[in-house]
């Protein structure tokens, strides 16, 4: 028989219990402590790191620099403005985001469609613009909600002001948006990272040509953080350095002048001092407003602008392309007694026809009556279109436009614009290449007088005209006097060396 000892298993069963009680006593005693060390004793320890949870980089962009006319009057202003940005990696629901945020900010359909469309084609690790301009009254609501919002910031934004509108648009230029193109050509020129801080760059005009004098460097706040993403405390800050301040040649009340002498019309001027090319006025009629370029034109704006047979965005002066006609009667005289081929006394008859030799190809005169015996100071005077004729078929092609090429012509003329054309200084080779076709002495005539394929631009015009003045001497045209910042001034001295055309005591 199987006889249990009931009394010893009653024994083990009460020891193992207290045991196994007490191990449960103890696990609740020591989650206990810990609770009590981690609610009470270090609540706030704890409570502190969870705050401290971030050190951040907060770029801070240079004031740009000013530019000023030559006595010294403001042509531009730099205005201060708060947006609201948001960083699109950081919001999980952007929908959500925008719907919360409109009545916050009373964003309008029209804020939040050019939102979706600059997000398109902004960095989603870059913040973009939902509304400019907040009120005071905004930006505080944003404040007491912010803790809701991660990703979206308000900023303080400084953009360019153009008081004097189209009077100086082909000059100044504008500053607008940063867009796709310009972060590949910063990122490619390896300075990108100066422009952290920047929504605007230098697109047109002196804006655009200085924008690396007026931009200035960036400084930076090295900050503390909560979980909330609010500053704790600033630890260190590296102040931004202004850009420079720029002072041009020009007279603002001259170019104003000549801006209501030209006021309805098609036209182009440009007043230069031949002394050291500095340019007084630049005007090129009809203009446009530079302002809305500077927070982003509308699309049908820019339409409508683009569409104006006028040409209001071109810059005649340095774009406008047209036969330069008699005004290189000079020049062609100039060069030809440079090169030997005409005299000071050689003579020409001037008929009312000029036949080309060797055809019955015959090229009229502009006075019908011809103008008789001619030298080559009369042949100026009286823009003898059948003497040049001659000269030019004495001198052929090559020669012109080796000559010619030194006034200037079919070339950048060094002025401090990136908005220029060469035009176009005809050779064989050019015919060759864009025509395939061989050159022709009948081509050779109309050169003689600036026409045929010959085209030009006003300011080109200018510079030759300042090189017959200066006898030969070529000086490039500029704007650019001086810059400064803070008590720092340097004077502009032209990049282009000045060339000489012949000897200048002949």
């Amino acid at each position: 028989m199987n006889f249990r000892n009931f009394q010893a298993e009653e024994k083990l069963f009460a020891r193992r219990a207290a045991i196994a009680f007490a191990l449960v006593c103890l696990c609740f005693t020591i989650l206990g402590v810990n609770l009590f060390r981690l609610q009470v004793r270090d609540h706030g320890y704890y409570q502190t790191r969870s705050n401290q949870n971030d050190i951040k980089m907060i770029p801070i962009a240079p004031t740009r620099g000013l530019i000023y006319d030559r006595n010294g009057i403001p042509l531009v202003r730099n205005v201060s403005w708060y947006a609201i940005t948001l960083t699109p990696y950081k919001i999980s629901d952007m929908d959500a985001t925008l719907r919360a945020l409109t009545p916050i900010v009373n964003l309008t359909p029209d804020e939040i469609d050019t939102f979706r469309h600059a997000l398109k084609q902004t960095s989603r690790y870059k913040p973009v613009v939902l509304k400019e301009e907040l009120t005071e009254e905004q930006v505080a609501r944003f404040a007491v909600n912010q803790f809701h919002f991660t990703g979206a910031s308000i900023e303080t934004y400084q953009d360019r002001e153009y008081p004097y509108g189209a009077d100086l648009a082909h000059v100044i230029g504008y500053v607008s948006k940063i867009n796709d193109n310009d972060y590949k050509r910063l990122n490619a020129e390896g300075i990108a990272e100066n422009y952290a801080a920047d929504h605007n760059i230098g697109k047109q005009g002196i804006e655009g040509y200085y924008e690396a004098l007026l931009h200035g460097k960036p400084g930076y706040q090295e900050v503390e953080v909560d979980n909330h993403g609010r500053i704790v405390r600033v630890l260190k800050e590296v102040p931004p350095v202004a850009g420079k301040n720029l002072t041009l040649t020009l007279d603002l009340h001259l170019q104003q002048y000549v801006e209501s002498l030209l006021a309805g019309q098609r036209a182009a001027l440009l007043i230069e001092d031949p002394h050291d090319g500095s340019v007084l006025a630049m005007v090129s009629s009809p203009s446009y407003d530079p302002n809305p370029f500077v927070k982003g034109i509308s699309y049908q704006a820019y339409k409508k602008l683009l569409q104006d047979k006028d040409l209001p965005l071109i810059n005649r002066v340095t774009q406008g392309l047209y036969p330069p006609a008699s005004t290189v009667k000079p020049y062609m005289a100039m060069s030809a007694l440079l090169t030997h081929v005409i005299t000071p006394q050689s003579q020409f008859f001037g008929a009312p026809t000029w036949t080309l030799p060797g055809t019955d190809r015959r090229y009229r005169d502009w006075k019908k009556t011809g103008h008789g015996m001619l030298d080559v100071t009369r042949a100026i005077e009286e823009s003898a279109d059948t003497f040049f004729y001659q000269v030019a078929f004495m001198m052929g092609i090559d020669r012109i436009h080796t000559m010619l090429s030194q006034f200037g012509y079919g070339k950048s003329t060094g002025i401090d614009l990136n908005e220029e054309y060469s035009g176009l200084l005809p050779s064989r080779e050019w015919k060759q290449k864009v025509h395939k076709k061989a050159w022709y002495q009948g081509d050779t005539v109309s050169v003689g007088i600036g026409q045929g394929y010959w085209i030009a631009t006003p300011i080109q015009m200018v510079k030759a005209m300042v090189a017959l003045i200066n006898n030969g001497r070529v000086i490039a045209p500029h704007l650019l006097e001086k810059t400064q910042r803070g008590t720092l001034v340097e004077n502009y001295h032209p990049q282009q060396h000045e060339a000489q055309i012949g000897d200048p005591h002949s």
